[in-house]
């Protein structure tokens, strides 16, 4: 009856590997809790759109892919992680993951684009150690063939690299050294430096699980298995330790492999066994029936009919159990689904990215076109400040020449008084001292401020003719500060001599008695003050004595006088201030008094 079942079973046993076979690529794929961790953190980084952890965790992940024997897939991370460096222009993080791209270019044989990597990554290094790094890198894969100049160059890259205590590409130049002397036949130096390099992968389970495997493989390639089995059991307790069971049961296969061609039957069965266990137990479908398959191949060499049927027989009862506990398919499809969840979140971000560049190309534009309205709005003010400065100054100027005929007037009025009263002698004595006068003002009528020295000169010269024509009428006398320095300091041109005139004309020269004109010139703190003083007949008096066309008509040089000092204090930003006072009982006359900052240059 056994042996009527036990073609149907083992028709069941060779269709399984036909529907389990995608099985060993998907268990191989399978994603192991640092990949998840490095993919979860991947997904984060992209929602929340931050390119540098973005960059980071292609590296971490890339970095996963290549301890799972997948360098093609771990290349296309790192070539996003080098988008997003080189559009961030990290001076840093391109070529480091430029060299890396090369090593795995290196790995799968794409040794030109390799060697131009690492000449890329020299010349973007920003450290010398790293320079000399890639370009021994470079000229090892130029020497490619040349074993000596190969290992010249890698001796290098170990002394450099030790040096920043980079260990895992330590533990890797020392691979590639064995890998050359294996090529050149020399076991003794491959094992040699793959024994260098186990120091250096302890901290890197998966580089010292390879590291370990290699070895294994030399000792056998020589049939020294009993020199190989030791080496396969440090193999699985670095799998035992990282709880890798896809790993423990292959090499608890391979390890009853060397046990039988040693003719360790029991050792043989005994790790057969424990591998099969371990595949039951973690739902590990195909890797069971590849361990059943082993054990029932031994057994039947043996002619143990019966304990292979019983070998089948538990195999299929647990089969339905350990199918649905197989997580390989499961895992596979995650992590493909997770990876497809990473694309669109990729996709997203380019989305998110090309609104953003949108919106700040808009607001840019909104910005420049803000800017250049401002810009156009303060030329404008501008040019309507400048004009309005310009009228003032026009103003300014047509003012100050307007009291020069006003001036002129007045001072024929006193020629022509002199003739009438046949005083030749002094209407030519006047004549001289008036041309004197007229032609210091005319040099002066185009500019807003003479020095202090002028303005007296000029003063004093006019209150002469005024005293030559009413010399019975007053006296003058001007008095200036020993503070005030008459040819450093700036006053208002033509602002004192119309007071000056208005005291003598409308005060003075009425007085029965012969009055005093007082000009002085005083430091009061910052600010110069000019006070003309004299005792005549003061304004109320004089307002009195006006016929009626007097009293309708406006003195102009007064008017004059106060609008030129309003356009000088808005065009030159100074406070002149003006004050009249008409002196008290028992005094007569008046008091004017003229206020402005120092001016040491207008």
């Amino acid at each position: 009856m056994r042996f009527k079942t036990i073609v149907p079973l083992l028709f069941v046993l060779y269709l399984i590997p036909i529907g389990l076979k995608a099985q060993d690529q998907a268990q191989k794929q399978a994603t192991p809790p640092p990949i998840k961790n490095a993919v979860t953190n991947l997904e984060k980084s992209l929602i929340e759109n931050d390119d540098s952890k973005i960059a980071r965790n292609y590296e971490l992940l890339a970095r996963e892919l290549v301890d799972k024997d997948d360098p093609g897939k771990a290349e296309e991370y790192l070539l996003k992680a080098l988008e997003i460096y080189t559009n961030a222009k990290d001076v840093t993080g391109r070529p480091r993951v430029i060299r890396n791209i090369a090593i795995l270019q290196e790995s799968q044989n794409k040794l030109r684009a390799a060697t131009q990597n690492f000449k890329t990554a020299r010349e973007e290094s920003t450290d010398k150690i790293s320079a000399t790094l890639n370009y021994n890198d470079y000229n090892r894969l130029k020497k490619r063939g040349n074993t000596e100049a190969e290992n010249k160059y890698l001796d290098d890259n170990i002394f450099l690299l030790k040096k920043q205590g980079k260990k895992g590409e330590v533990a890797d130049a020392y691979i590639q050294q064995a890998q050359l002397n294996l090529k050149s036949s020399d076991s003794i130096i491959a094992l040699e430096k793959y024994q260098s390099a186990l120091p250096y992968a302890k901290d890197i389970p998966g580089k010292t699980i390879k590291i370990y495997g290699e070895i294994a493989k030399i000792h056998v390639a020589a049939k020294r298995f009993d020199e190989a089995v030791p080496v396969v059991e440090e193999l699985l307790a670095v799998a035992k330790k990282i709880r890798d069971t896809d790993i423990e049961i292959i090499q608890l296969r391979y390890l009853a492999t060397l046990y039988f061609e040693m003719g360790d039957t029991e050792n043989a069965v005994t790790s057969l066994k424990e591998s099969y266990k371990i595949a039951i137990a973690g739902g590990k479908t195909f890797e069971a029936k590849e361990s059943l398959m082993q054990l029932a191949s031994h057994y039947r060499s043996l002619g143990e009919n019966e304990a292979t049927m019983a070998l089948y027989e538990e195999f299929l009862g647990n089969l339905d159990r350990i199918i649905l506990s197989d997580s390989s398919l499961t895992d596979a499809k995650t992590f493909r689904v997770t990876e497809e969840r990473i694309r669109g979140l990729e996709n997203e971000k380019m989305f998110k990215d090309e609104l953003i560049t949108r919106k700040n190309t808009f607001n840019y534009f909104l910005l420049g076109s803000m800017v250049l309205l401002l810009l156009l709005f303060g030329l404008i003010v501008k040019a309507l400040y400048s004009i309005k400065t310009k009228n003032k100054e026009i103003a300014l100027q047509s003012l100050r020449r307007e009291m020069n005929p006003h001036f002129l007037f007045n001072s024929l009025n006193s020629v022509n008084q002199f003739i009438a009263q046949n005083n030749e002698l002094q209407a030519n004595k006047y004549l001289t001292s008036y041309s004197n006068l007229m032609r210091n003002t005319m040099e002066n009528s185009n500019k807003d401020f003479v020095t202090l020295g002028n303005e007296i000169e000029n003063l004093t010269q006019y209150l002469d003719l005024e005293h030559l024509r009413f010399k019975d009428k007053f006296d003058f006398r001007i008095k200036v500060d020993e503070k005030l320095d008459p040819e450093s300091l700036w006053v208002p041109n033509m602002i004192i001599q119309p007071h000056l005139e208005n005291a003598i004309w409308h005060g003075l020269r009425y007085k029965e008695t012969k009055g005093l004109l007082k000009l002085t010139f005083l430091l009061e703190g910052k600010n110069m003050v000019i006070l003309v003083d004299d005792d005549g007949i003061g304004p109320t008096k004089s307002q009195e004595l006006k016929t009626h066309n007097q009293k309708v008509h406006t003195s102009r040089g007064l008017t004059n006088t106060t609008e030129r000092m309003t356009l000088i204090n808005e065009l030159y930003k100074t406070k002149i201030a003006f004050s009249m006072t008409e002196k008290e009982a028992p005094e007569t006359g008046t008091v004017i008094r003229i206020t402005f900052p120092i001016i040491n240059r207008p």
